[in-house]
């Protein structure tokens, strides 16, 4: 037999229906309302089962132990670090391991912003498993949105935990379009070795021989990851970079370049034209006027 909740430890906070219907028609909260969230510790024989699905969206987060959840014909196990979302109107079953029980932190949210996370995540309208970056960042917003609800019902508190349950979306939204963190690690590591040297040439066959991979399949994993190429992606932060030297120091635009690169003050001008519409001299006038 599964059970929905009473577990020895559990939180858990459900808005009232009239609170939903009237926060869910005004203001900021029409556009994202956390209706439900809580925290189940070693939820032993913990699931749920709704033939006709939430009429919010799911986000389950688990710390610890191991589940699963079933839509349509598809059953995905989820385990830590990992982000089960359901899509609103569903239908599904979720349930935790016997034995492995997970650990979970969860909410339900209703908004205007719903569908088009609902599309990124699980275009397939089924649920959609995510594996997290970042998951404790992820299930410390989780508790400031449970902590807002626990405090109380009015407006203020409810912005709150639509703050919170926004942080947690768009992490859970950016870590499925980047993919899971191991076919991912050898980018975070090029992205980190080109953040800290700028001003060095990029040689894409260099990149890919650090991060041990062959060239055509670091492109493409980097491609996928960032949405765009490695020379894009340079040439992007030499000019983010260069933006903020030529606030921020006396430094002239051929010193900004070469610190950013660029040995042609020139060529650097119009890199810098093509993102900002502007040369770097009238970035700079414009950012001291």
């Amino acid at each position: 037999m599964r059970i929905r909740e009473g577990f020895p430890g559990q939180r858990l906070r459900v808005l009232p229906p009239d609170v939903v219907r009237t926060a869910s028609g005004t203001g900021l909260t029409r556009h994202l309302l956390v209706t439900d969230a809580g925290y189940y510790p070693n939820a032993l024989h913990h699931g749920a089962t709704r033939s006709h699905g939430a009429w919010g969206t799911i986000v389950i987060v688990v710390l610890s132990g191991r589940g699963a959840c079933r839509t349509g014909e598809e059953v995905r196990d989820v385990g830590p670090a990992q982000a089960l979302l359901i899509p609103a109107r569903s239908p599904h079953r979720y349930w935790s391991d016997d034995h492995d029980p997970w650990t979970i932190a969860w909410m339900h949210v209703r908004g205007q912003i719903l569908p088009d996370v609902e599309r990124a995540v699980a275009p397939d309208g089924l649920a959609a498993v995510v594996d997290l970056h970042e998951p404790l960042h992820v299930v410390g917003e989780l508790e400031r949105a449970l902590a807002a609800m626990e405090q109380d019902e009015t407006m203020p508190s409810l912005l709150r935990a639509a703050g919170a349950g926004w942080s947690v979306l768009a992490q859970v939204v950016a870590d499925a379009a980047a993919g899971s963190q191991t076919r991912t690690e050898p980018v975070r590591a090029a992205q980190t070795y080109l953040r800290e040297h700028l001003d060095a040439p990029v040689r894409v066959g260099e990149l890919a021989t650090r991060v041990g991979l062959s060239t055509s399949h670091f492109a493409a994993l980097f491609r996928r990851a960032t949405g765009g190429g490695v020379v894009e992606y340079v040439k992007r932060l030499r000019i983010a970079r260069a933006s903020e030297l030529l606030v921020t120091t006396p430094m002239s635009v051929a010193e900004v370049a070469r610190a950013v690169g660029y040995d042609d003050p020139f060529y650097f001008a119009r890199q810098f034209r093509r993102v900002h519409d502007c040369s770097p001299t009238q970035f700079r006038a414009r950012a001291n006027s």
